[in-house]
């Protein structure tokens, strides 16, 4: 079978699996978060925390309990990571520094998962397991509930009431994560993953099955149960510096299929329960059919470009198999890459700085999107959404009537929530980027120069304000300045959207909805999707071409 065909086939038993869960997932979730039962167990957590479930929040309210429990997981993290040296599982390492330690602590709780450290070497068995993987449940718990806040702002009228912060995020958890979580752990570990906390063992190296005389350390660890929510939640660290490139991850094909499968399924899902919850299903497939149009399309454009021959050695190899898995090929790779930067995920089972020019611009170009392709747990769907406000505003401007959007007049106010909302993260890439070039001591950090060079630094904010965590692997981020200018990146480039989107929520539900006239723009149709699918492309492309054409671009036609 040749590698092209290869690739096309596990590309379509994805979608296929994909499509065959999204209609229960899609229907489970919608019931999750529109439910007013308690389970016993959620009882005892709302007492826990002394939180009422009940109580009604209108969006500061909201907002206020997205940024306190946050602010208290980045503490709480932090100081894990400063005390690991005299906690028990340590395994023998030593306390994370400062600024290595508030970069790790903001990008687990943003849902970035960005690591300026080897894994395997730096956290011991209780930061690993205490710290970051309760983090990948309970930060994609938050981006799921700002979403399902702002559907509730289409949803509901003239309250103001987004529902109760603290419910959706212990529901999240205990309804959604956890379940899927405990069975793609027994799957992974059927797969060959690793799950033990053992401790650090010496191996001998063998090249061609004869010992080279040389030894290397490996330690143990709960690494599928921490991949299985690590890829569910669009989080993306790796127990292992390799991520899922290493076989303790990722260890077989099917392996790295199911990983694909789990980083897609709850974003893609997510699309019928914002159907549901507003009362249209063919809404949420107007979403979906944007979503995986733009997907596909990544998808085909990164195996052209990886499968295209340009001499020998390519044609000997089947494509361009620098920094890719041999056990998992050009297609595999292929498709790995797009979905983890067009999820906010960033895990990786090949390494984007050694694809061609074009592949590597891909993969950026995805993350400038806003990652909502399907994007991430929740912040897939709000940036969608964000992005179907933004192409009905064009449309009206297009026939001057005011724009509607599922009942909902989109006025100067929400407009300007939208407008700020999908400045803040090119703001921040482009602004940070330019310093980092600008200034002598960041430069330092670059493994390549010239266009390579900068994308490794173009690359390294985008993944960090668009919270993706993935990374080029030729830029030496463990310096002051990116611990802590990328660490900055991630917390205003998850927050401030935030604020952005649930005072939008709070304007759209404090409306009455309007009936649809015959001059409304119909949002379920065709139509509307090939809109939005232009709207966002002539967006990202205004606004980062001219610093894609120095990177990737310049590279890409170079070579």
């Amino acid at each position: 079978m040749s590698p092209v065909l290869a690739g096309i086939l596990q590309l379509l038993a994805l979608i296929a699996a994909l499509a065959l869960v999204h209609r229960p997932l899609g229907d489970h979730m919608a019931r999750v978060y529109s439910s007013d039962r308690h389970l016993r167990v959620e009882k005892w957590i709302y007492k826990g925390i002394g939180a009422d479930p009940d109580t009604g929040m209108r969006w500061p309210a909201y907002l206020r309990g997205v940024l306190a429990f946050s602010a208290a997981g980045v503490l709480f993290l932090y100081l894990l990571q400063r005390l690991q040296g005299v906690l028990p599982g340590s395994l023998g390492f030593s306390s994370i520094d400062p600024d290595q330690a508030f970069n790790t602590a903001v990008s687990f709780v943003t849902n970035t998962n960005w690591q300026s450290y080897y894994g395997e070497q730096a956290m011991g068995h209780v930061v690993q397991t205490a710290g970051l993987a309760v983090q990948n449940f309970v930060s994609a718990a938050v981006g799921i509930a700002v979403a399902v806040a702002l559907v509730r702002g289409f949803a509901r009228s003239r309250g103001g009431d987004l529902g109760n912060f603290w419910a959706d995020l212990v529901r999240g958890v205990v309804r959604i994560l956890i379940p899927l979580s405990v069975v793609a752990a027994v799957v992974l570990v059927a797969c060959g993953v690793i799950q033990n906390f053992s401790g650090i063992h010496e191996v001998g190296q063998f090249v061609n099955g004869h010992s080279s005389g040389g030894s290397q350390q490996w330690n143990g660890g709960a690494v599928a149960s921490q991949e299985a929510i690590k890829e569910l939640g669009t989080n993306g660290g790796g127990y292992f510096n390799a991520n899922s490139a290493h076989p303790f991850e990722n260890p077989t094909p099917f392996s790295n299929l199911f990983e694909i499968f789990l980083l897609l399924v709850v974003p893609f899902s997510l699309t019928r329960t914002f159907g549901r919850m507003v009362g249209s299903l063919k809404q949420g497939y107007a979403i979906l059919a944007t979503m995986a149009t733009i997907w596909v399309g990544f998808v085909a454009l990164m195996m052209w470009t990886e499968f295209a021959h340009h001499g020998p050695a390519f044609d000997l190899a089947g494509g361009a198999l620098e920094g890719k898995e041999t056990r998992f090929g050009v297609g595999a790779s292929s498709i790995f890459a797009v979905s983890t930067t067009l999820t906010s995920t960033g895990a990786v089972d090949s390494f984007h700085s050694s694809f061609t020019g074009l592949g590597g611009g891909i993969t950026m170009l995805g993350m400038q999107l806003g990652e909502i392709a399907p994007g991430g747990t929740g912040s897939g769907l709000y940036g969608m959404l964000i992005m179907a406000i933004i192409a009905v505003f064009i449309a009206g401007l297009m026939v001057g009537r005011t724009p509607e959007y599922l009942g909902k007049k989109i006025g100067t106010r929400e407009i300007k929530f939208a407008a700020l909302y999908i400045l803040i993260t090119p703001a921040l890439v482009l602004v940070l980027t330019a310093a980092a070039m600008a200034l002598p001591t960041p430069g330092n950090s670059m493994t390549n120069t010239g266009a390579h060079g900068f994308s490794e630094i173009l690359y390294a904010y985008t993944s960090a304000a668009n919270n993706n965590g993935s990374a080029f692997a030729g830029l030496n981020a463990d310096t002051q300045w990116f611990n802590t200018t990328l660490g900055l990146a991630m917390l205003l480039g998850r927050f401030l959207p935030m604020v952005f989107v649930l005072a939008l929520a709070g304007s759209l539900a404090g409306q009455k909805p309007v009936p649809a006239t015959a001059g409304t723009l119909r949002t379920d149709k065709p139509l509307f999707t090939g809109l939005l699918v232009g709207a966002i492309l002539i967006i990202t492309g205004l606004t980062y071409f001219p610093a894609l054409a120095l990177g990737p671009l310049a590279e890409g036609l170079a070579s």
